[in-house]
């Protein structure tokens, strides 16, 4: 009996163990991932072609067409008002459209959120970009556009000529976003 309880306790530490590593590693390997840029062969031109193809409203039930930012360098931003990451994003977000918007950039939000958290969120905090309510179409784009997880932020930067410039999961920081805006090429 005494051997039993003492194989029970060897067991139920040895499985803590490896529940604490396992998890460490999903932290810190989510992290890496996290904090490197990405520009993945994975965004398909017929995913890009869907995301121009597409229509989302803004927080007004305004509609929005993507293929009147084409010819642009298009910053996507995919967040939710329960993000905090996303949240810090778009004062920096709303500085670089203004620095850039003479370049031919454009930034646009698509919440995959609810669309009454978005117009709260948006009455608090304004920018000076497009947020749009992605819906179950925002889910289906985020996900064609390379985003299987669902992770928030996610963040991608295509030239005018629709060519994947940046992809990153997780936050963007401002020096890192203007040097790709920087090295953009003109519309």
């Amino acid at each position: 009996m005494a051997l039993a309880m003492k194989l029970g306790s060897v067991v139920t530490a040895s499985l803590a163990a490896v529940i604490t590593a396992l998890l460490a590693g999903l932290y810190f390997g989510a992290e890496s991932v996290a904090t490197r840029p990405m520009v993945s062969s994975a965004v398909t031109t017929d995913a890009v072609a869907q995301l121009f193809a597409s229509h989302l409203d803004d927080v007004q039930g305004q509609p929005h067409a993507f293929s009147r930012w084409q010819g642009k360098t298009l910053v996507v931003n995919f967040w939710a008002t329960w993000c905090p990451p996303c949240r810090q994003e778009m004062p920096v977000f709303s500085r670089l459209q203004d620095r850039y918007a003479a370049q031919g950039v454009q930034f646009v939000g698509i919440a995959l959120d609810s669309t009454e958290s978005v117009r709260a969120f948006a009455g608090r905090s304004p920018v000076n970009y497009p947020l749009l309510i992605g819906g179950p179409e925002g889910v289906v784009l985020a996900q064609a556009l390379g985003n299987s997880s669902l992770s928030l932020p996610y963040t991608l930067v295509l030239s005018p000529q629709r060519e994947p410039l940046l992809i990153r999961m997780g936050p963007l920081s401002e020096s890192e976003l203007e040097r790709i805006l920087a090295m953009a090429p003109a519309p």
